[in-house]
């Protein structure tokens, strides 16, 4: 007689970048996968304080999860730790046709259109920081030996399991901040870059629990610290899998895509930021001199700027073609990846539609410009609120007009509803509500 059945998690990250769904037994996957399990438009406006904003949806409609087997993780930490089985999948109606406010089914939609309008595929990674909660251990930490070796039973678990979840490990170190540490995962392409940084992030928290540890990925738990960011590195390859992100006779080597890519991605960064640093406390960390972005500018090198070209390490150029890539900066995990991700790849088509020229490289701190010379070669401060950053994305037809057409208004009201939550709060209960949730 059976006394445990195995269990499958069917998730969708939603649009507060938490990741919910529906359990089912793990024997019953291959009939789930095509018919789905029952899902809940009203779910989409549930924001991250459990609170449900003010929607169209109500009581009304139907719609299924359909979880997708290639992303499927089991993960076994140890024997006195459960097997964790969770898979993510698209929302579609009963129809099977995708809903408009589904996240991933948005990512796909921008993949789709980077290939019709740019040739090209993407290759990309999120690289992520967090921070463990309880007392900072003794000794020096930001960057050392003694901070990393402090948590190297917990990095080596990760490392395990992350692998299991069907990512390419990459690195694990300590970071600058208070009990903060980063992990980065190698390249992959198309809709798994999001769904890798989903596994990443819930694979993490699993490892915590595992080790009597809890973590928090919010954008920043004390304006006195650092913050903790998601860098997003993509790079493109044409159809027979060739790299075609740099070009040695390009501007800074950006290929005749990853210009236009870039300079639309700088020319609508301020409307898409509420997609991609979207809580209340994500501004507090998006300012001058804290290693994160403050404007619409291209950095090379440059870890201020909103978009970075990263460096390369070699002087062959079959090489440096595989290694050049860009990363945005202007992210953090209280977003869903493939929202996130969307956006920017959005962005970055419409400035290979317009045919924008190849952006500047800026060389200096922005900051301390004058408006007017800002204003003079292009360049804006970002929003500096949650409330400045939804303005300004639903004011923007262009970038509304991106998504499917439910979707923005829905999107807007989802994060006015957080914002009610935490409007009457100080700064410091802001960061607490946050730091309980990411």
């Amino acid at each position: 007689m059976k006394t445990s059945e195995p269990l499958v998690f069917a998730a969708t990250s939603d649009l507060a970048g938490i990741t919910r769904g529906k359990a089912f037994p793990l024997s019953k996957l291959d009939s789930r996968m095509k018919k789905g399990v029952g899902w809940t438009p009203t779910n989409v406006m549930i924001t991250c304080f459990e609170h449900i904003a003010d929607g169209p949806f109500g009581a009304l409609g139907d719609l299924l999860l359909k979880p997708d087997a290639e992303t499927l993780v089991e993960l076994n930490l140890g024997e006195k730790a459960p097997v964790e089985r969770f898979a993510l999948g698209d929302i579609t109606d009963l129809h099977g046709a995708p809903w408009d406010c589904c996240t991933r089914s948005i990512l796909k939609e921008a993949l789709a259109r980077l290939k019709r309008v740019g040739g090209v595929d993407l290759l990309g990674a999120f690289e992520h920081e967090f921070q463990f909660h309880g007392a900072v251990p003794a000794g020096p930490q930001g960057y050392t030996l003694n901070g990393f070796s402090q948590r190297r039973a917990f990095g080596e678990s990760l490392m395990a399991a992350l692998e299991q979840g069907g990512l390419e490990t990459d690195t694990f170190m300590k970071e600058y901040g208070e009990n903060q540490y980063e992990v980065t995962n190698g390249p992959a392409t198309g809709v798994r870059v999001a769904d890798d940084a989903v596994i990443l992030r819930e694979v993490t928290r699993m490892t915590a629990r595992y080790h009597s540890e809890s973590v928090t990925f919010t954008p920043i738990r004390d304006t006195a610290g650092v913050g903790n960011g998601v860098h997003i590195h993509m790079s493109f390859t044409s159809a027979d899998g060739t790299p075609a992100t740099w070009d040695s006779d390009g501007p800074s080597g950006m290929s005749n895509v990853t210009a236009p890519f870039i300079a639309g991605i700088l020319k609508y960064l301020d409307s898409i930021i509420a997609l991609t640093a979207p809580s209340a406390v994500s501004y507090l960390r998006l300012t001058p001199h804290r290693w994160s972005a403050a404007f619409n500018n291209l950095g090379f090198r440059d870890r201020e700027a909103s978009v970075r070209i990263c460096p390369v390490t070699s002087d062959d150029p079959e090489k440096i073609a595989r290694q050049y890539n860009f990363e945005y900066r202007a992210a953090d995990a209280a977003a869903s990846p493939h929202l996130a991700l969307a956006a920017i790849i959005h962005a970055g088509c419409q400035g290979i539609e317009e045919n924008l020229p190849a952006p500047a490289v800026t060389q200096e701190d922005l900051s301390e410009l004058p408006a007017a010379e800002l204003a003079e070669r292009g360049y804006v401060r970002l929003p500096e609120t949650l409330e400045e950053a939804l303005a300004r994305f639903e004011e923007n037809k262009t970038v509304c007009d991106w998504f499917p057409e439910q979707f923005a208004s829905v999107y807007v009201s989802h994060k006015r509803g957080e914002l009610s939550v935490v409007q009457d709060m100080d700064e410091a209960e802001r960061c607490a509500a946050y730091e309980a949730v990411y």
